[in-house]
């Protein structure tokens, strides 16, 4: 199916279905969500609960339950239903991307372009992709984002939202599943009141499968195997206008490490292609890998709501997150190249915001915000069963802001928003790169400072900046059912130290956007239109830096990026139908840099030879290449999503209901060489499905995704890329009470 022939067909579906002349009866009220256009659906990214039709902001909004229905288990899987929003695999952090600005980068020096939150706390890049369980919902912002909440966001937020405990309630959950790679899981939870004014809500998640890969190389690995259990507890306290709800969350993730593969080229420093096996879900690792994530955090939430209406708000939080993994770097079993990873970050974060009543003419959030991360790295290369280099950074980094924005009604029908931030970022780096002693053990090389080693190139540095971001917008409501809006927004992401040669200067980005949100046909139709322009300055990437032989993160290039968004939800008598369509042309200009394919894989991570160190160096003369430009990283052109549900009442309570879905994420760039054959992630369309009965308390499924057994390359690291899931299908038995 060409992308030439679907996307303008959806493109006119879309624009027809909101012209239709007259609208058939529909169907009874349903449960609400995303795709059930007779219930409002409630957004709280501005920090009050709103319909998302009266929000002057592009959004997808995905309840609890869609999330289930749409097969949307991990952060990962958003992409499938959120138009412009892309996530791309790079081994130990994903890369997210809205609208080609996010993070292209896996450097920890790098600060996420697209802000992902759970229950309002910011979170890392690492220790990601845990599995959803016990949702509230998810909400996908797109533009930048920072003058109502937390962190500051160049390409926009995600907002994930899970159950809280219920006074007076005794409910709860449970819901199991078996699949194919003997996939075995178990989810649920339990809430429990005590007395009028407390409540305890404790949920958890078990979930195992076989291996994704056969590894048919001699170190018989299992890769993409998976064993994850997480438990998280909240207790809530209401006693007037004052609340306070705790929560304590532990993940524990394990894998069988990265199916990775060697980047198909015929260039000739990539020798490992030789050792490809070029059958789907198949590998050849002649090294032992494995991947082991863990993280911790506990979060308070007080609240003071007084009698006029007036809330003050606190949100503290602290995050342990730990990752160890072990790779075959040439991804073969030709060359016995190995590299591990150790990280540990920690997150300190801390929000106050005062925010006015609901009613009157004049609205408004006010807030400040502090966050410190800590960032330790233990990494080791090694080639031949020997260890070379070791880079060692640590990074301290410290986050302030201030910030609010103001709605003022102007007349019945039109309003105006301001809103403003300033923030102000610190970071400082130690420690340094090593080469290892020769016949170091790994005993000896996780020391700090490695035992025996030598320094290659220091680590330290030091780097602030900040700057003023916000937001004017105008909102024109002619009724009840229409929104039309435009306005202008700047948002900022931090710059960094690049060790050991100096840093790297803040992003910025001016978004101008209109858009026109619907409710049509006795709301039972929606719709979601809109438009934008944005000029991208100093875009960040990693590329080699040949004084250290590592990766560093440098300003490229400056970007235009523009485009469209629209999507509905509608539902004709028992069927459901919802979409989105997403068109971005983004024009990143030219620029210099070292061409890692012009590298040897045995000379990765060696410094610039200097006379000194000619054992462990490499001579990078003559690698560099100057590219006249090209779209952003990760930034598909189209992306789209359809999805359809039949209701059908059975009797005696019974439903059952059929699901079909389809996603389509177009081609993207991974490395700014655009080079065809080695740094392009090739477009993709998934199909899933599913049959649900529903009786009473009790919920059967038969599930299915990527129906078509799609073998796809879902990112990239380093020289070799990284696959999608292949087709997993099961049932699933939900019991709630």
């Amino acid at each position: 199916m060409k992308i030439n022939r679907v996307a303008p067909w959806l493109a006119s579906a879309l624009l027809a279905t909101t012209s239709l002349a007259a609208a058939p009866a529909f169907a009874a009220d349903q449960p609400a969500a995303a795709e059930n256009p007779d219930k409002d659906i409630v957004v709280t990214a501005q920090r009050r609960r709103e319909n998302v039709q009266n929000v002057n902001i592009a959004v997808t909004a995905l309840s609890g339950d869609a999330l289930v229905d749409k097969k949307i288990t991990r952060a990962i899987d958003l992409q499938t239903a959120a138009p412009g929003l892309t996530i791309s695999r790079s081994g130990v952090t994903d890369s997210f991307n809205i609208r080609g600005i996010g993070l292209a980068s896996g450097s920890p020096q790098v600060t996420n372009g697209v802000a992902t939150y759970i229950d309002g706390v910011f979170q890392p890049p690492i220790v990601s992709n845990g599995q959803f369980y016990d949702m509230a919902g998810a909400e996908v912002l797109r533009g930048p984002q920072g003058t109502l909440s937390g962190a500051n966001s160049t390409g926009g937020a995600i907002y994930l939202t899970t159950q809280r405990p219920k006074l007076g309630e005794t409910s709860g959950y449970v819901s199991g599943n078996y699949g194919n790679y003997n996939n075995v899981g178990v989810n649920g939870a339990i809430n429990l009141p005590f007395g009028e004014k407390f409540a305890v809500r404790a949920s958890g998640l078990f979930n195992q499968h076989d291996a994704w890969f056969k590894d048919v190389g001699p170190a018989n690995n299992q890769p993409e195997r998976l064993a994850e259990i997480d438990g998280r507890i909240q207790a809530l306290y209401k006693s007037g206008g004052f609340q306070a709800n705790v929560k304590v969350e532990a993940t524990q993730r394990k894998t069988g490490g990265f199916a990775l593969q060697p980047i198909n080229t015929s260039l000739t420093n990539n020798s490992a292609v030789a050792g490809r096996t070029n059958t789907p879900f198949t590998v050849s690792f002649n090294t032992p890998v494995s991947n082991f994530e863990r993280s911790f955090a506990t979060v308070l939430e007080l609240k003071y709501e007084f009698a006029g209406g007036l809330t003050l708000r606190s949100l503290t939080a602290y995050q342990n997150k730990r990752l160890a993994a072990v790779s075959d770097t040439d991804a073969t079993s030709i060359s016995l190249l190995a590299g591990g990873n150790n990280v540990r970050e920690r997150v300190y974060s801390q929000e106050i915001n005062i925010i006015s009543p609901d009613t009157g003419k004049f609205k408004y959030v006010i807030g400040g915000y502090a966050q410190r991360n800590k960032v330790d790295l233990r990494n080791w290369n090694s080639s031949g069963g020997n260890f070379t280099t070791l880079p060692h950074p640590n990074t301290s980094k410290l986050l302030l802001g201030a910030f609010g924005q103001a709605t003022y009604q102007l007349t019945d029908k039109l309003s105006v928003d301001a809103g403003l931030r300033y923030s102000r970022f610190e970071v400082t780096g130690s420690n340094a790169v090593y080469s290892a002693a020769p016949g170091s053990t790994m005993a000896m090389i996780i020391g700090d400072p490695p035992v025996g080693a030598t320094i290659l190139a220091p680590q330290t540095g030091h780097e602030s900046d900040g700057r003023a971001t916000g937001k004017i917008a105008l909102n024109y409501k002619p009724d009840a059912d229409n929104l039309i809006y435009a306005f202008v927004a700047r948002g900022y992401k931090n710059g960094g130290i690049n060790p050991p040669t100096g840093t790297f200067a803040p992003e910025t980005v001016m978004d101008y956007e209109a858009g026109w949100k619907s409710t049509l046909f006795n709301r039972h139709l929606r719709t979601q239109i809109g438009a934008f322009y944005m000029k991208y300055n100093n875009f960040q990437m990693d590329v080699t830096n040949p004084v250290s032989g590592q990766n560093g993160v440098v300003n490229l290039a400056n970007s235009e990026i523009k485009g469209f968004e629209a999507s509905f939800q509608a539902k004709v008598n028992a069927l459901s139908i919802d979409g989105g369509l997403s068109y971005v042309d983004s024009s990143l200009s030219g620029f210099t840099l070292i061409n890692k394919w012009l590298v040897p894989a045995a000379s990765n991570g060696f410094p610039q030879c200097n006379g000194s160190n000619s054992a462990r160096c490499f001579d990078y003369t003559g690698t560099s290449v100057t590219t006249s430009g090209g779209s952003n990283l990760y930034s598909p052109k189209w992306t789209w999503n359809l999805a359809a549900s039949y209701r059908i009442e059975v009797g005696d309570d019974v439903v059952v209901t059929p699901r079909i879905g389809y996603s389509y994420i177009g081609s993207q760039w991974a490395y700014p060489t655009y080079q065809t054959g080695t740094d392009l992630i090739n477009a993709r369309g998934l199909w899933q499905g599913s049959i649900t009965l529903d009786k009473g308390t009790w919920k059967g499924e038969i599930y299915g995704t990527n129906l078509a057994n799609k073998f796809y390359v879902a990112g990239q690291s380093g020289r070799n890329e990284l696959y999608g899931a292949p087709r997993e299908y099961g049932v699933r038995v939900t019991k709630k009470f």
